[in-house]
Order: structure tokens, then sequence, then C-alpha cells
């Protein structure tokens, strides 16, 4: 058998031998040259070629008519329609599907480029409803899977929110977010180019209201004040509170706003804590000189 891998030209591929293709649920009929058919598609070469067999006929009852009909256009002109709107990829997309299945590398880089050519020259980004579509029907390596993840990353990245239903699809789909993240990580951005959160006190400490977290906790201690303490009155409960061993200087805050001189007013402000007493000793914290010694610091691993 002759190498039909290699590249010939249209009129060494009409030969006499036709195949009979029936397309859809309607079983659409396409009479096609047998040789220019399994030249570009490893997939029908094994259906006609196989050694032994006699078939001159192929079922493709998943695939739709539109699709493989520009598919034939290709295959004979090799040329495909040009896409005026974005509702005009999808007859691509589904075209691109298809090549993968039939194995057929050099539709599956035109489809590529007209996609992309479309999204560049229509200064537009892939909707998620395509993204959606491709990641469905497609393995990992993919070029049009990889080609849509990595529009969709420069999107994200450009711009100052992330939409909705953006948001909900990379919160449920944690692939796509990760090609996402890995797609940025190819970019190899310089590093004077990120923000550093650890260098960067307002990327992080803005988020935290301490005086609307205190005044909250006032604001529950001040209901609790209302209710009958389970046994005991309030100050045997505030008594008992005060043996607690604290933990944490959230822990410490709430102690300090059940005692009796917050509520009264008596603490120092000069502690800087709007009206809390000095911690020590009795909270559950050691008094030491010039803060802590280097015997209080955590390791980490």
């Amino acid at each position: 058998m002759p190498d039909i891998m290699q590249e010939k030209p249209l009129n060494e591929l009409l030969s006499r031998s036709m195949v009979d293709i029936y397309v859809g649920p309607s079983n659409t009929h396409w009479t096609l040259h047998e040789k220019l058919l399994c030249h570009h598609s490893p997939f029908f070469r094994r259906i006609f070629y196989k050694k032994g067999t006699t078939t001159t006929s192929y079922g493709l009852p998943d695939e739709e008519d539109h699709p493989f009909k520009t598919f034939i256009g290709w295959l004979y002109a090799s040329s495909l329609p040009v896409p005026r709107e974005e509702a005009d990829l999808a007859v691509l997309l589904d075209l691109y599907l298809m090549a993968e299945k039939f194995e057929c590398p050099a539709l599956i880089a035109d489809v590529l480029q007209v996609v992309r050519e479309w999204y560049k020259y229509s200064d537009t980004y892939p909707g998620l409803r395509r993204v959606q579509c491709i990641y469905a029907n497609t393995e990992d390596g993919s070029p049009m899977r990889y080609m849509l993840v990595h529009a969709v990353a420069r999107m994200l990245l450009l711009d100052d929110t992330i939409k909705p239903h953006w948001d909900k699809a990379l919160r449920k789909n944690g692939h796509l977010a990760v090609d996402i993240i890995r797609a940025m990580q190819e970019w190899r951005l310089e590093e004077e180019m990120l923000p550093d959160a650890r260098e960067e006190p307002e990327l992080g400490e803005e988020l935290v209201d301490v005086e609307g977290e205190l005044r909250e906790q006032q604001r529950e201690l001040d209901e609790e004040e209302g209710e009958e303490v389970d046994g005991g009155t309030e100050d045997e409960a505030l008594d008992d509170s005060e043996t607690t061993v604290v933990g944490s200087p959230v822990e410490a805050r709430k102690l300090a706003l059940k005692r009796p001189e917050f509520k009264r007013g008596k603490s120092s402000r000069a502690s800087g804590l709007g009206g809390f007493k000095k911690l020590g000793l009795e909270d559950g914290f050691k008094q030491m000189a010039n803060g802590l010694a280097s015997g209080d610091y955590g390791t980490l691993h």
C-alpha cells in the first residue's frame, strides 16, 4: 500500500473507489472518495483499510449534519466558512470536535486558526458556554481547550472583577480553575509586576475591622446581661469566667469586655484598647520586659 500519509494533490486522491457514510439520526447519505477520506483521517483508515475488510459503508448516528457538511467542504475544497458573528462559532466548534474524533490534524489546525482569529479581530473572549462545551468533549492536551483556557485566563487577569457566572463556574469546576492558574504560571510574569501580600499590609489588614468586632462583642454582652444566668448570679458567672485559661488575644478581649471596670468605664484608655484594662497574669498572660522573648515564638514547619 502506498504511503497515504504523504501530502498529495487532490486529483490523485479522487479514485474510483467510493464509500457510503450515513450521518445523524436521519441517516443523511454521503458518497465520498475512499482514498481522499482515508488520506486525511486515520479514523476512517482503520475502518476501510482494515486487513480483510470488505465494508464500503459506515454510520455516524451521533454526528450532526451541519458540521459534517462543513467537513466535506473542507475535505474537497480545503476551505472553512468565516464566522461573521459569535453564533457562527457553534458549527466550527462542533467541526473541531469532529476533527479530533476523526483524527485529522490538518483540520484541527485550520479550525483552531479560524476560531482564534475571530476572537482576536472581534476583540472578544470565549464565553462560558463555549468553554464548557469544549471541556465536556475533549481531553487534557486538546489544542482548542488550551487556546480557550489561556484566553479566559487573560480575560480574568485584566478584568477588575469576576463576573458572577464565571465565579460560579470556577467554584464548581475545579479542573478548569486549576488549568487557568497553570496558564498564568506559564506566562512567567516578572516578580516586580505582582503584588506581595507579605510586604503590603493593606492587602490583608484592611479587611480587619477591630473596632467593629469589639462593638459587636459588646452588643452581645449587653444582651446577655438581661438574661438570667443558670446556676448562679451574674457576678458568680463573671468570677467563673476569670478562671478560664486564655488561649488567644481574642479570648482575652472577651474576658476584658466582661469585667465590671470595663462596663463602668473605669479602665485606662491610655492602653490604646478603647476601654480595655491592661491584661496581665490574671488573664493567663505572662508579664515580660520588652515584649516577647525568643522562647515564646513557635516553630514553623
